[in-house]
């Protein structure tokens, strides 16, 4: 007689996984995390769950991934809500499980089951957790995941729409320039990507709510951090020539107070930023409609321009012709402009 005095292995179905997830994230209650022993219990619940989640949906280094589990998973996770509570108990996790979890979420996300993405459907029914992950930046402990999270979902029209729309988003702001570094050039490649992934609605968005974008980025381009002022400067040549976008630089180049940024920061200690507000620059100057107030500042300030920009130099050898043939056309305009005997006010 031959007794088993174990259960032979049998691996969850997707239902039961989800299930699983549901009940042991669900446990992480109020109660439970004011208790060390059982919270650290119910959290190697979790980590156990997520872990065999992320095995079902990217496979193993031995198994290839079953895409009907995967399928079959995406669904219940979505019927059972559990995206929520990934959401909002991702603070109460380990690093291992946050880790784990944002690798399944950029699969989770992409997955279609009868032609339907439902992870993203889930959170176009449920666009609060969006807000949610937003606020977390403010979280140094889970900024990064959530921003790892932010950019999957930001890959899909109608999730980066909301967010451009939405309050939250003028947090990104306040964000870019947090003194945690790691943080904040997190928060600057989620800002980023809002406003580049999608131009048709970086257009929309744009179109009406200009002075107040314009507003708070002027602050990002004057900013007393290097950094910051960097990466707006280029971000801003980005998303202003994209096509859906070419209305907005019209009325950006026609005004007179981004013209005086842009001159502010060819003064700027930093060559690379110099370089950056030129690009931008020759198109307030290389712009045949140029309004009479722009003619005006550019003719004003004609002596202190010229000596600036007979002085820059990209210092990059093959791009030097290039530069130089450019800054040679802005240099004759601006003087052609400084002759005009038409502009005083």
């Amino acid at each position: 007689m031959s007794f088993s005095f174990f259960k032979p292995f049998r691996p969850k179905t997707p239902q039961e996984l989800a299930k699983a997830i549901k009940d042991s994230l669900m446990a992480l209650d109020t109660k439970t995390v004011a208790e060390v022993k059982a919270l650290e219990k119910a959290l190697e619940e979790v980590d156990k769950n997520i872990m065999t989640m992320r095995t079902m949906l990217s496979g193993d280094c031995e198994v290839e991934p079953n895409m009907d589990q995967v399928s079959q998973l995406t669904l219940e996770i979505c019927n059972e809500d559990v995206i929520s509570l990934f959401i909002h108990k991702l603070s109460i996790l380990g690093w291992e499980a946050r880790k784990n979890l944002v690798h399944s979420w950029s699969i989770l996300l992409k997955q279609k089951v009868d032609s339907v993405c439902c992870c993203v459907q889930y959170m176009e029914n449920h666009l609060e957790l969006l807000d949610f992950l937003v606020v977390c930046y403010d979280n140094k402990e889970i900024a990064l995941n959530c921003g790892n999270v932010l950019r999957e979902c930001i890959k899909f029209p109608t999730l980066a729409k909301y967010i451009l729309e939405s309050p939250s988003f003028e947090l990104f702001f306040k964000f870019v320039e947090l003194p945690n570094f790691d943080v904040a050039s997190d928060a600057f490649s989620t800002f980023k990507d809002l406003l580049t992934k999608h131009p048709p609605a970086v257009s929309e968005f744009l179109t009406t709510h200009y002075n107040e974008f314009f507003e708070q980025y002027e602050k990002l381009l004057t900013s007393a951090n290097y950094v910051t002022r960097r990466q707006s400067l280029k971000l801003l040549s980005e998303f202003l020539l994209e096509p859906p976008s070419s209305h907005i630089m019209k009325r950006y180049i026609a005004e007179v107070r981004h013209l005086k940024v842009m001159m502010t920061l060819l003064k700027d200690s930093s060559k690379n930023i110099q370089i950056s507000a030129f690009h931008i620059f020759k198109v307030f100057v290389a712009n045949p409609s140029k309004p009479r107030e722009i003619k005006f500042i550019l003719a004003k300030n004609h002596e202190k321009l010229l000596v600036l920009l007979h002085d820059l130099s990209p210092g990059r050898g093959g791009e030097d012709d290039q530069f130089e043939e450019e800054k040679e056309l802005i240099i004759k305009e601006i003087e052609r402009v400084s002759r005009l005997s038409n502009l005083e006010s």
